[in-house]
Protein backbone atom coordinates (compact mmCIF):
# COMPACT_ATOMS: atom_id res chain seq x y z
CA UNK A 1 0.00 0.00 0.00
CA UNK A 2 2.62 2.28 0.91
CA UNK A 3 4.60 1.61 -2.74
CA UNK A 4 1.43 2.61 -4.17
CA UNK A 5 0.57 5.86 -2.45
CA UNK A 6 4.54 7.00 -2.92
CA UNK A 7 4.12 6.13 -6.69
CA UNK A 8 0.76 8.29 -6.67
CA UNK A 9 2.41 10.96 -4.81
CA UNK A 10 5.62 10.94 -6.93
CA UNK A 11 3.51 11.07 -10.24
CA UNK A 12 0.98 14.16 -8.97
CA UNK A 13 4.21 16.16 -8.28
CA UNK A 14 6.15 15.35 -11.42
CA UNK A 15 2.59 16.32 -13.57
CA UNK A 16 1.15 18.48 -10.93
CA UNK A 17 4.05 21.41 -11.21
CA UNK A 18 4.20 21.92 -14.95
CA UNK A 19 0.34 22.42 -14.53
CA UNK A 20 0.50 25.09 -11.93
CA UNK A 21 3.52 26.88 -13.80
CA UNK A 22 2.00 27.24 -16.79
CA UNK A 23 -1.65 28.29 -15.44
CA UNK A 24 0.70 30.83 -13.45
CA UNK A 25 2.54 32.73 -16.25
CA UNK A 26 1.08 31.51 -19.61
CA UNK A 27 3.74 29.40 -20.52
CA UNK A 28 4.26 26.65 -23.16
CA UNK A 29 1.63 23.60 -23.34
CA UNK A 30 1.11 21.69 -19.92
CA UNK A 31 1.44 18.14 -22.10
CA UNK A 32 5.15 19.03 -22.99
CA UNK A 33 5.72 20.79 -19.77
CA UNK A 34 4.40 16.84 -18.45
CA UNK A 35 6.08 15.10 -20.91
CA UNK A 36 9.83 16.78 -20.15
CA UNK A 37 8.82 16.33 -16.45
CA UNK A 38 8.66 12.71 -17.35
CA UNK A 39 11.45 12.13 -19.36
CA UNK A 40 13.57 13.85 -16.30
CA UNK A 41 12.49 11.78 -13.89
CA UNK A 42 13.36 9.23 -15.97
CA UNK A 43 16.54 10.05 -16.79
CA UNK A 44 17.51 10.49 -13.46
CA UNK A 45 16.93 6.81 -12.54
CA UNK A 46 19.61 5.95 -14.89
CA UNK A 47 21.80 9.07 -14.27
CA UNK A 48 22.19 9.36 -10.49
CA UNK A 49 22.81 5.97 -9.27
CA UNK A 50 25.45 6.15 -11.99
CA UNK A 51 26.63 9.09 -11.24
CA UNK A 52 26.82 8.25 -7.82
CA UNK A 53 28.69 5.11 -8.39
CA UNK A 54 31.09 6.83 -10.35
CA UNK A 55 31.95 9.37 -7.50
CA UNK A 56 32.25 6.58 -4.99
CA UNK A 57 35.18 4.45 -6.67
CA UNK A 58 36.30 7.99 -7.61
CA UNK A 59 36.50 8.94 -3.51
CA UNK A 60 37.99 6.01 -2.69
CA UNK A 61 40.73 5.58 -5.71
CA UNK A 62 41.97 8.98 -4.98
CA UNK A 63 42.42 8.09 -1.40
CA UNK A 64 44.09 5.07 -2.40
CA UNK A 65 46.23 7.38 -4.98
CA UNK A 66 47.20 9.64 -1.52
CA UNK A 67 48.05 6.52 1.02
CA UNK A 68 50.22 4.83 -1.96
CA UNK A 69 51.95 8.34 -2.88
CA UNK A 70 52.67 8.92 0.94
CA UNK A 71 50.27 11.95 1.30
CA UNK A 72 51.03 13.64 -2.11
CA UNK A 73 47.48 15.36 -2.44
CA UNK A 74 48.13 16.66 -5.94
CA UNK A 75 48.06 13.06 -7.29
CA UNK A 76 45.14 12.35 -5.27
CA UNK A 77 43.04 15.83 -6.39
CA UNK A 78 43.64 14.73 -10.07
CA UNK A 79 41.45 11.83 -9.26
CA UNK A 80 38.98 13.44 -6.97
CA UNK A 81 38.55 16.73 -9.19
CA UNK A 82 36.75 14.74 -12.29
CA UNK A 83 35.03 12.04 -10.74
CA UNK A 84 33.80 13.91 -8.00
CA UNK A 85 32.93 17.43 -9.82
CA UNK A 86 29.83 17.07 -12.36
CA UNK A 87 26.59 17.26 -13.05
CA UNK A 88 24.86 15.04 -10.35
CA UNK A 89 20.94 16.06 -11.77
CA UNK A 90 19.54 16.04 -15.10
CA UNK A 91 17.28 18.71 -15.10
CA UNK A 92 14.21 19.66 -18.16
CA UNK A 93 16.51 22.08 -19.56
CA UNK A 94 19.59 20.05 -20.05
CA UNK A 95 17.76 17.46 -22.09
CA UNK A 96 16.42 20.59 -23.98
CA UNK A 97 20.00 21.64 -24.58
CA UNK A 98 19.37 24.67 -23.04
CA UNK A 99 21.98 24.04 -20.21
CA UNK A 100 24.97 21.87 -20.49
CA UNK A 101 25.62 18.41 -18.98
CA UNK A 102 29.30 17.32 -17.51
CA UNK A 103 29.00 13.44 -15.98
CA UNK A 104 32.92 14.24 -14.24
CA UNK A 105 34.17 17.72 -13.56
CA UNK A 106 37.08 19.17 -14.94
CA UNK A 107 40.30 17.95 -14.88
CA UNK A 108 42.67 20.49 -13.57
CA UNK A 109 41.95 23.34 -11.74
CA UNK A 110 41.69 26.15 -14.48
CA UNK A 111 39.10 24.60 -16.58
Amino acid sequence: MWRRLAVIGLLVSVLWRPVAAATQDGGGSVWSDAGWGVLTVLTNVVYIPAKVVYAGVGTVVGGLAYVLTIGDSDTAQKIWDPSLGGTYVITPAMLRGDERVSFSGPSAPNQ
